[in-house]
């Protein structure tokens, strides 16, 4: 059943959340995704089968928070996660982030390095406002922007993106990948070699960036952005475990 979290932001977050031993898990989810996404929930149920604690929620403006996706940007929604984590788990966490769930992950990393014992990236898109729309805007696009506030971009999915100006300029106050990265807990990386969305220079760009004793990058043939396949979920599991097993004792005493 979805509860409800009344944030310090005062945004109300829609969340569900498994109450079970041990380091817990969070899914960080991607953008305009929400919590009731194959990934989401397939970790739940995993969660679910080893007795471990697992969160998954929505940010504002996704799924069944309240707000408008198209209020939002990249600050609150790392604000959103970070009351999430702070409010509804207990000790340091594994973090699951999907897509723009990774660089949300890096966010918190630099801000609550103490309440996260490890970070699972899946095709992890760092600094995408950026990198990606923005730098991807033809001139009409960056006029239309400027104008009108938002441009619209499809999506693959019913909905078109909209992308906004708060959207681009917000992005830039929050990028992780211009200036140093220490990351001080095991960092897994997975990403798929036929995803359109995050290319594998953004993996490797990323792996390179990270200042971190102990970081990872598995290039997946085949696999496209979604990482949902019976395999891909595999693997993520399987990351899980490699960060339980490779975490700092020192985290838990």
């Amino acid at each position: 059943m979805t509860d409800f979290l009344d944030t310090p932001t005062g945004r109300r977050l829609a969340y569900n959340r498994f109450e079970g031993e041990g380091v817990g898990v969070v899914f960080l989810g991607g953008f305009m995704s929400d919590m009731a996404g194959t990934k989401a929930v397939a970790l739940e149920q995993w969660a679910r089968t080893q007795g471990r604690p697992f969160l998954r929620f929505d940010y504002s403006g996704h799924g069944e928070s309240d707000g408008a996706f198209e209020e939002g940007c990249i600050g609150d929604w790392a604000e959103d996660a970070r009351a999430a984590i702070e409010a509804l788990t207990l000790g340091p966490q594994i973090l699951v982030g999907s897509s723009m769930g990774g660089w949300i992950a890096l966010l918190l990393a630099k801000r609550i390095p103490e309440q996260i014992a490890g970070l699972v990236g899946i095709a992890a898109a760092p600094d995408f406002t950026q990198d990606g729309f923005w730098a991807g805007f033809d001139t009409q696009q960056r006029a239309a922007l400027e104008h009108d506030g938002v441009v619209y971009l499809p999506s693959g999915y019913e909905s078109d993106y909209p992308i906004t100006k708060r959207l681009i300029e917000d992005g830039r106050r929050h990028l992780v990948l211009r200036e140093p990265l220490r990351v001080p807990f095991p960092v897994r990386l997975l990403q798929g070699t036929h995803d359109k969305s995050v290319t594998r220079d953004t993996a490797l760009r990323l792996l390179d960036h990270i200042d971190a004793d102990d970081v990872r990058l598995s290039l997946v043939k085949g696999a496209d952005h979604s990482f949902s396949s019976i395999e891909c979920l595999k693997m993520v599991e399987a990351a899980i475990f490699d960060v339980l097993g490779h975490m700092d004792d020192d985290l838990f005493v």
